[in-house]
């Protein structure tokens, strides 16, 4: 059989996101991938069966020999088309010979086919993986194959014929078949790495953030998994892709509830921190309210008992609100969910006349707590308001009653800022999961600072290794 390494590899290409880019010593990473015996078993019998059939499949060079067979005379033999058929190795080919003696002065000739079964057949191979400035570097060091036993089924011809296929030829076709696997392997080697090189090295959330993928640190094995380091900090689309000022504290266990997953995938909480301070950086993390079901809630004439003295400014003028948050929002993974802490300005603006007049800034502080899911490949999420406070941070109109504020300001958050942040949040953040190939029966859990999804993994379709994934934002 051939060797479980090679089966690895093959699932490293397939089943994660490496990328190439600047490496650090120092840069840790905030993603941590680990592939346990349950997803190599999976991965062996997934490449077997699609993996290496496509490498092996190839057409040997055509086959011919004298013999001298007993009260025959010389026999010319020739086998062409020589088709290896599979994983197995198992071939087909036609054959003919043409033969003259002394006893028979007129020559014959003959033509038919035959399949080959391979009964025995090692195929065995030494590589190096490593991280090689951020991307997986795949080298080959030694490869080969051995076939053992062939079995010969012919169609048509002599019964001489078989005996002479079995003992003149045998050596030759176990030959050829070890020179075009060998080859195939060193071909399908190199595939690999050209595949691990090309990657993205970058994961487009939208137009404002990116995910950085690439690989820190080496690959670490044990008896039962491989942990693979990913960077997994976002970053502006337009950012130089470098080590951020974040520092990853402790690791993460490697309990997964006692479920016998193929795949855990880990986020630090600062993943989540370097996304809110990405979104925050390019202004994204604010609201224009000039639209409610209720548009007669936007005119000063309804708020005329909550602000008298902005009904008596500017009375039955529309009003819009501008909800922006005035810091990074705050983001931290508990034992048993996440917290969430924004810090929001939300400030009253009159349209008069044509003119857009700021009237005052309330600000909130807001703390929520995150539900986290998966929906398909992505790691979505959903807030739930816990509390808030509000305190005015500055006015035009002079003191405002902040007690009657603080209900509207409830109103505010829960009909319009937290529904708008959930639906920004059900879109989800990709999981570094190749294109063809789907999260089964996933779990999250939490450890502090981590949280983790344990997941199955299934094969959704066509994969060809000469396939590049693509993403779409």
């Amino acid at each position: 059989m051939a060797s479980t390494i090679f089966f690895l590899l093959l699932l490293l290409s397939l089943l994660l996101i490496p990328s190439s880019g600047d490496l650090q010593h120092q840069e840790e990473g905030f993603i941590s991938v680990v592939i346990s015996d349950k997803g190599l078993d999976f991965a062996k019998d997934f490449l077997i069966e699609k993996a290496i059939a496509s490498i092996v499949v190839s057409q040997l060079p055509q086959i011919e020999k004298s013999v001298q067979v007993p009260l025959v005379g010389k026999a010319k033999v020739v086998l062409s088309d020589i088709t290896i058929q599979g994983a197995t190795a198992n071939m087909s080919f036609n054959w003919r010979y043409s033969c003259s003696s002394w006893l028979i002065p007129i020559g014959i000739s003959d033509s038919g086919t035959a399949t080959v079964e391979v009964e025995d057949m090692q195929v065995g191979l030494t590589v190096n993986l490593r991280n090689q400035e951020g991307t997986l570097k795949l080298i080959l060091l030694d490869y080969g194959c051995d076939v053992g036993d062939l079995s010969i089924k012919l169609n048509g011809g002599a019964a001489w014929l078989y005996q002479v296929l079995v003992d003149a030829f045998e050596g030759n076709i176990a030959s050829a078949v070890e020179e075009v696997i060998s080859k195939k392997i060193k071909e399908g080697i190199a595939t690999l790495d050209n595949l691990l090189q090309s990657l993205p090295k970058t994961i487009s959330l939208d137009k404002t953030a990116v995910l950085n993928v690439t690989f820190v640190d080496n690959l670490v094995l044990s008896n039962s998994s491989i942990e693979i380091q990913i960077n997994g900090l976002f970053s502006g689309t337009n950012e130089v892709l470098v080590p951020q000022v974040y520092h990853r504290g402790l690791d993460i266990s490697d309990s997964s509830g006692g479920l016998p997953k193929m795949i855990k995938v880990s986020l630090h909480e600062d993943v989540f921190k370097s996304a809110s301070l990405v979104y925050f950086t390019a202004d994204n993390l604010q609201w224009i309210v000039d639209e409610l079901p209720d548009q007669a809630l936007l005119n000063t004439a309804e708020w005329r008992f909550l602000i008298p003295q902005l009904y008596k400014q500017y009375p039955n003028d529309d009003i819009s609100l501008n909800i922006s948050a005035s810091s990074p929002p705050v983001i931290d993974v508990t034992n048993k969910d996440m917290d969430a802490t924004l810090f929001i300005d939300i400030t009253i603006y009159v349209l008069e006349a044509g003119e857009v007049i700021p009237i005052a800034c309330i600000s909130v502080d807001i703390s929520a707590s995150c539900a986290v899911d998966i929906v398909g490949n992505n790691l979505t999420g959903w807030l739930k308001l816990r509390k808030f406070s509000t305190y005015l941070k500055w006015s035009k109109i002079g003191k405002l009653h902040m007690h009657v504020i603080q209900s509207v300001t409830s109103t505010v958050l829960k009909t319009v800022l937290i529904p708008y942040l959930n639906s920004q949040l059900k879109r989800g953040f990709p999981l570094p999961i190749v294109n063809g190939f789907a999260l089964e029966n996933a779990r999250v859990l939490y450890a502090q600072p981590w949280i983790a999804v344990c997941s199955d993994v299934s094969f959704l379709g066509e994969y060809h290794l000469r396939q590049l994934p693509t993403y779409v934002s």
